[in-house]
């Protein structure tokens, strides 16, 4: 079997066996509701275990490493001792406890001194450079070591034979202590892990129960505390409020917008319910009442489908549902054409229009000629016989831009500020019975935003209003 194919046997076996199991694995655990205070205990009680031994496995290599230098202490005092005494080789007794050693001449192999495999009973046998007692098996862990050294003139090679069994026993005698010792620190440690992560969390309990209290009543009044956090639960709970406050806009938003356009259709329909009493009343009888319900009836209606259509218009956008059909066109003959339309229909204005240029846009024709309209009607709206309404056409690099100016009543600051949110008219509007609904330039704005265009505003009370309204031009 070549080794492409034994790797591709030990892939297949894993997916037959190791997956089937992993995945049985995390099934359970998915089945489990385990908090995450104990997912956090439990990670650090495995990290806890398996850096124990780790720790317990370095311990035992530092220690087995400084008996085996205190050996090699030995064999260096006694291979001194052999040099200063100018070839007479004398052991001292007292280097030779699990100490051994081997001293031949380096140039012929000639062994002066040996008792690495000195045997002095039969019950001993001589393994591989290791005592090896068939008895007890004494001898479990011996560490050689070779060296050269000179006497006179003469060069030796010794090899140091370190029977490092009693310090291994020693240690294997101290491990359980050591375990112990160490489990008593990991339940500490866990206990006072455990306490730390209750207080950790404890901010989450506080935000489960403020987001629990939460209703449509008190939104506006109930956030969570951020105070005295000063970890990443404050971050998280500055988010949760901005985004309550956003809920709550937007909550608060749509209901202004309920009220609003109840408010838009109650008029409408008040009217149309008492011209329908009149004509249960009279109309049969009096052809002066039955002509004036049936155009009052007819202009509601009108009025009532207007506003709906507009409602639909901003529900689309705000469901992002809404769909503009985008080609090029030039935009001067639809322009010259609302002209016309305007002046048919505002015979008493005089409208202007001096500067009308070709130049070519990209957008939706009909959503973009429905918002200048807006435009052009409020001018029409907001003006009285006689003044004047300026409209211009211009190709500014590329770029169409649109003016529709007016000589008509004006806005203060605080209207120019407003005047594009829904259902948003000035008090000088209705003081003055100009009819509306405060949807027209909502949703002129959002179409102009469609087209990724700007609408600028200039405006003096009691002197007129000028928008200026530019399409960028789009470039393939």
């Amino acid at each position: 079997m070549s080794w492409d194919n034994f790797l591709e046997f030990i892939r297949r076996m894993a997916i037959k066996i190791i997956l089937p199991i992993r995945t049985k694995r995390v099934e359970l655990m998915s089945n489990l509701r385990l908090s995450i205070m104990f997912r956090i205990s439990l990670g650090y009680l495995k990290l806890l275990l398996t850096h124990g031994i780790i720790l317990i496995f370095g311990i035992f290599l530092i220690y087995m490493y400084a008996e085996k230098e205190d050996f090699s202490d030995m064999a260096t005092d006694i291979i001194t001792s052999i040099s200063e005494s100018e070839g007479s080789i004398y052991i001292n007794p007292y280097y030779m406890q699990n100490l051994s050693m081997m001293i031949a001449l380096k140039d012929t192999e000639e062994e002066v001194y040996n008792d690495i495999a000195y045997r002095p009973t039969s019950d001993k046998a001589f393994f591989h450079g290791i005592h090896f007692d068939r008895k007890s098996d004494n001898h479990i862990l011996v560490v050689n070591e070779d060296r050269e050294f000179l006497v006179g003139n003469t060069s030796y090679r010794a090899t140091f034979q370190y029977d490092l069994t009693g310090s291994y026993q020693r240690f294997l005698s101290m491990l359980w202590k050591l375990i112990i010792l160490y489990m008593v620190i990991v339940f500490f440690i866990i206990r006072k892990g455990r306490k730390d992560d209750e207080k950790l969390f404890e901010p989450l309990s506080i935000m489960s129960a403020t987001a629990n209290r939460l209703t449509a009543h008190n939104l506006h009044s109930e956030r969570l505390n951020i105070a005295g956090t000063q970890n990443e639960l404050k971050d998280l709970a500055k988010v949760i409020n901005e985004m309550l406050d956003r809920i709550e806009t937007s909550y608060e938003s749509q209901k202004q917008f309920v009220s609003d356009a109840s408010h838009e259709l109650r008029t409408p329909i008040a009217v149309i319910q008492g011209y329908a009493n009149m004509l249960d009343r009279w109309g049969s009888t009096n052809e002066e009442v039955l002509d004036e319900s049936i155009e009052a009836i007819q202009n509601e209606s009108r009025a009532m489908q207007d506003l709906v259509e507009k409602l639909l218009f901003l529900s689309r956008h705000d469901k992002k549902t809404l769909k503009l059909i985008k080609k090029r066109f030039n935009m001067k003959p639809m322009i010259e054409d609302m002209i016309k339309e305007t002046g048919l229909v505002a015979v008493g204005r005089v409208i202007n229009s001096p500067i009308l240029e070709d130049v070519t846009v990209y957008g939706d024709k009909q959503a973009l000629k429905q918002a200048i309209r807006i435009f052009i009607d409020n001018a029409v709206k907001y003006s009285k016989d006689g003044d004047e309404i300026t409209i211009l056409c211009k190709n500014r690099d590329g770029d169409c831009v649109i003016t529709v100016q007016d000589t008509g009543l004006g806005m203060t600051r605080y209207d120019v500020e407003h005047i594009f949110d829904r259902f948003y008219r000035s008090d000088h509007a209705r003081s003055n019975n100009i009819s509306g609904h405060g949807l027209g330039l909502s949703l002129a704005k959002l179409i102009i935003l469609a087209h990724i265009g700007k609408i600028k505003v200039r405006s003096q009370f009691t002197k007129g209003t000028s928008f200026i309204i530019t399409i960028p031009n789009r470039r393939f």
